[in-house]
């Protein structure tokens, strides 16, 4: 097949500057796109340095023949939001790619965790994406145009110890991709997760000494495809890590209808309300949430004609 590129397409990538955000706008620009770098230089806890990563990345696409401009706006507040999208209208005239790569780590159990290192971790995380997103969004509805990439994690899917904030800001993504989806989907704006595990900065802290081979760019090219204009996908999640891909998505199972139930009911038919009846998986896009309900309808119309489901 031809190469997939992004000629005249305009990219802004946050947490740009290393990681997994450098391996994305890496390839992007090799493919044409014209970046956005933004990256304030900070730790992994989100305290300054004298780092200057979204600058040396543009200089060095720059260097390679590509576009690209850095930007050191924190994704933290609305107005850093506001200034990053700003950036790339200033710069090329448009955005086209979102893809929120800005992270920050402040680890803890659920005893011990301060607040402040909540919130740190949460304005980053969570705030950062809305702010960015809600700033990206109506460009992107006016132009019939847009691609959005959410970086979430096996932590959001599945929790982790010591790391509650993270875990709950990568499990929201959901909500709000899923929403751009549903928003975007009669104006060619398509929203997706990508569920990565790569060694970066992150690592810090954990043995990876017995980890395979795990690199941001063995994750670069299932992002790439999000982020281009063949991408039919959207409200979706895809997994990356160390060369396997996948996809991944929200499940029930259809378990029993009884128009009322006693403490005593719900505890004699525990097993069968886990695990009885198919699976079943509602796509959020066009309309998942009301497929869910109109599915939940369907049962309770069965048992009122007669069909009872105990």
């Amino acid at each position: 097949m031809p190469d997939l590129r992004f000629d005249n397409r305009v990219a802004v990538i946050t947490g740009g500057g290393r990681g997994l955000g450098r391996a994305h706008a890496l390839l992007l620009a090799s493919r044409g796109c014209k970046i956005v770098v933004n990256d304030p230089g900070v730790s992994m806890a989100g305290d300054a340095t004298d780092e200057g990563p979204a600058e040396a990345l543009a200089a060095e696409i720059r260097a390679m023949g590509g576009e690209a401009v850095a930007n050191t706006d924190s994704v933290a507040t609305p107005e850093g939001g506001k200034a990053i999208i700003q950036s790339a209208l200033d710069a090329f005239g448009r955005i086209d790619i979102l893809i929120h790569s800005a992270g920050n780590v402040r680890r803890g159990s659920l005893c011990e965790l301060a607040y402040e290192d909540f919130a740190a971790v949460l304005d980053v995380h969570l705030k950062g994406a809305y702010h960015v997103v809600r700033e990206a969004f109506p460009h992107m509805m006016a132009q019939n145009y847009g691609r959005i990439v959410l970086t979430s994690s096996i932590n959001g899917l599945y929790g982790k110890s010591d790391n509650v904030t993270y875990s709950i800001c990568k499990a929201g993504f959901m909500g709000l991709s899923n929403t751009a989806a549903i928003e975007g989907q009669n104006n060619n704006v398509k929203s997706n997760l990508i569920v990565p595990a790569a060694v970066t900065r992150m690592s810090d802290g954990i043995d990876t000494s017995k980890f395979p081979p795990m690199t941001p760019e063995q994750v670069a090219p299932m992002v790439g495809y999000l982020c281009h204009e063949d991408c039919a996908a959207t409200g979706e999640m895809y997994v990356a890590m160390g060369g396997r891909l996948a996809r991944a998505w929200v499940a029930e199972n259809e378990g029993l209808y009884r128009p009322e139930w006693s403490l005593e009911d719900v505890a004699a038919q525990i097993e069968a309300i886990r695990t009885g009846g198919e699976e079943l998986a509602f796509p959020p896009v066009p309309d998942g949430q009301l497929e869910h309900l109109v599915h939940g309808f369907g049962m309770i119309g069965k048992a009122q004609q007669g069909d009872v489901l105990i």
